[in-house]
């Protein structure tokens, strides 16, 4: 019988922590800026999140001596792109902000991911006001939310970073067995180490985001871990952390990407076909590394800077979870507000679906006064 790790629970309950306390204490306040200005609270609020992105990163680094190697092309620091990403477990997401922390800016970063996560508390809700993309995997709903958001960040010129996983789920034996029946059905290979990816969402974000000139780049990661392969949180409860993590980055601009959907899709299998057998060279390697040199491009922070910053998110989030249980403790003003807040992000969701949604009800109420006021200027023209 496995037992409990004290280090994973660690891990978990300071993340939940963070993101709780984060949600109630530093987003909160910022919360009825959304009613004035949707752009600006986004400016704010994209900030303060990627505070929080850091933490995971010092734990995984600083505390648990996670080794992070990162080969190919890297990124162009700022570039706004779609991140393609194979899914190796339920926690290749939050693995990627290693990444990410030091070849761009964490603040830039979205997540196209399932919409049953924003329900949960502290990381669901921190991830409505970061307004990520949540999906529920009917295309004819989901394409018009998506619609809604990509026209939102390319309206207030919000350049961002879009995490998709187009495999859909993470990789074990039943989506294998899935994976493999969709290719006899196909007359398509199968694969051990990928899963066939669904092209329709990432063509439709591509083709978005291209036509409202928010899109450089699509960066194709290959993620792998070549000992201890954390499949769930579970796994990290156990103490099975990843001893190392490599990401393979390939960056291909916008304006090689095919024009047609159709050939936009193959573009798409295409990769999958290449990581397959990435991926299969990587496990047979020995030792287990990608045969490319170090990234083409050099990160934007030094690694000195990159330690300062994981040392000062540690010191910050550790010294903020227990200003938060101190103020609960001494202050019934501070209980107050924190009763409010968990009651308003419970309610929130039951009456509009989402921060994220009641963001997009502001940004229209205001785009639509703004074309009232051009329309009463150009009359009086």
């Amino acid at each position: 019988m496995m037992m409990v790790s004290v280090r994973g629970l660690y891990f978990l309950i300071t993340l939940f922590l963070g993101s709780f306390f984060g949600s109630i204490f530093m987003l909160g306040p910022v919360l009825p800026l959304m009613l004035l200005s949707p752009a600006w609270y986004r400016w704010i609020t994209d900030r303060i999140v990627a505070t929080w992105l850091t933490l995971p990163v010092a734990l995984l680094e600083l505390v648990f001596g996670v080794k992070v190697v990162i080969t190919g092309d890297g990124f162009v620091p700022g570039e706004r792109s779609v991140i393609i990403m194979n899914h190796r477990t339920r926690l290749d997401w939050m693995f990627l902000w290693c990444c990410l922390l030091r070849y761009s800016y964490l603040r830039l970063e979205k997540i196209c991911l399932k919409a049953a996560l924003k329900a949960v508390p502290g990381f669901g809700w921190a991830m409505q006001v970061a307004s990520f993309i949540f999906i529920h995997r009917r295309w004819e709903e989901d394409r018009s939310h998506m619609s809604n958001m990509l026209h939102y960040f390319c309206h207030i010129k919000e350049p961002l970073q879009l995490l998709l996983f187009p495999e859909g789920t993470d990789l074990t034996e039943n989506t294998r067995a899935r994976s493999d029946e969709f290719a006899e059905k196909n007359g398509l290979p199968k694969y051990e180490y990928v899963l066939h990816p669904r092209t329709t969402g990432f063509t439709f974000i591509v083709d978005t985001l291209r036509k409202g000139d928010n899109l450089d780049a699509v960066h194709d990661i290959t993620v792998a871990y070549p000992q201890n392969i954390p499949q769930t949180e579970r796994h990290l409860v156990l103490g099975l952390f990843p001893r190392e993590i490599h990401f393979h980055v390939r960056r291909y601009t916008a304006a090689a990407l095919p024009r047609c959907s159709e050939e936009l899709q193959l573009w798409c299998q295409e990769r999958w076909q290449e990581k397959e057998l990435r991926l299969r060279e990587f496990y047979q390697a020995v030792p287990r590394r990608f045969d490319e040199p170090e990234a083409r491009v050099p990160p934007c922070k030094s690694e000195l800077r990159v330690s300062l910053i994981k040392a000062a998110s540690l010191l910050y989030w550790t010294a903020f979870i227990t200003a938060s249980f101190v103020g609960l403790w001494l202050w019934v003003p501070i209980r107050l507000y924190f009763v409010l807040m968990v009651i308003f992000f419970l309610g929130q969701q039951r009456v509009t679906g989402g921060v994220e949604l009641m963001e997009l009800a502001c940004h229209r109420h205001w785009s639509s006064k703004d074309g009232e006021r051009s329309g009463m200027e150009a009359k009086e023209e």
